[in-house]
């Protein structure tokens, strides 16, 4: 499950992309990825 999140620089909580949007100095966009397995 790809793709990006938003997170809060302040509390560090995930918050949404509307809201990274109208506070760009203090929040960030997190890029995920698929988590590969190693057996």
């Amino acid at each position: 499950m790809a793709g990006k999140r938003g997170r809060s620089a302040v509390t560090g909580r995930f918050v949404k992309q509307s809201t990274v949007k109208r506070h760009p100095k203090t929040t960030t966009n997190e890029t995920t990825g698929k988590r590969s397995k190693k057996k």
